[in-house]
């Protein structure tokens, strides 16, 4: 039998885009998803990442073990600290979306830009690339930013309204770091549709550097 990938979304607009790099990572490998829409919408409520959501994340997990996944992928970042808690008990491989484009920022310049559209996605994001840069031994500075009226606008369909308004937060902090990170999976899009040449660093997305990082770990289906 195939191998099973779970991947665990808040946003149902990235179940195409994760399935289509999953056929290009882990050929022979099959996908399912679990869609919550509740567990981001309640984050940004609230302000943080509640103890509540974070078990039914957990409970996510489990139930995508149960119905087979001999992997899970959650594609959040703002519930990243859940996979972490749920890491310990969990009987598979089990990976948060932005794990390994922090490490690559760590390895690439000691000046990190976090660039969110929400402002309940910055702290996790920081938190992380803080923790990997002092496992990793390496002293980095952080600087972050929310792209102001980018997630207002997705909300409201305008794509490109969201699109403009990170690609000019992408262009405001160029000068300042050495590599920049954009926090959601939903903002990856955006560097492709600048100008050529325009941006004069590395620019890390989350979804191309966590489905390379499964391709390297997850043995061939």
């Amino acid at each position: 039998m195939a191998k099973q990938l779970a991947f665990v979304h808040t946003v149902p607009g990235l179940v195409p885009t994760f399935a289509d790099l999953a056929r290009a990572s882990l050929p022979g490998w099959e996908t399912f998803n679990i869609v919550d829409e509740s567990l981001l919408r309640n984050t940004i409520r609230t302000g943080r990442l509640t103890e509540a959501t974070m078990r039914r994340v957990a409970g996510h997990v489990w139930s995508a073990v149960d119905a087979g996944a001999d992997a899970v992928l959650v594609t959040c970042s703002s519930i990243g600290p859940a996979v972490d808690a749920t890491r310990p008990l969990c009987p598979v491989p089990l990976f948060r979306i932005d794990e390994a484009m922090a490490d690559r920022a760590v390895a690439t310049g000691p000046r990190i830009g976090v660039l969110a559209t929400l402002n309940s996605t910055l702290a996790p994001t920081r938190d992380l690339i803080a923790r990997r840069a002092e496992e990793a031994g390496q002293p980095v500075e952080i600087l972050d930013d929310v792209c102001q009226g980018a997630f207002e606008a997705l909300q409201a369909g305008d794509r490109d309204g969201h699109d403009a308004a990170v690609a000019d937060a992408v262009r405001r902090m160029l000068p300042a770091v050495d590599v920049i990170v954009l926090a959601q999976a939903s903002m990856a899009r955006v560097v492709d549709g600048m100008p050529a040449g325009s941006v004069t660093i590395p620019v890390l997305t989350s979804p191309g550097s966590a489905m390379e990082r499964l391709a390297a770990l997850l043995p061939a289906a």
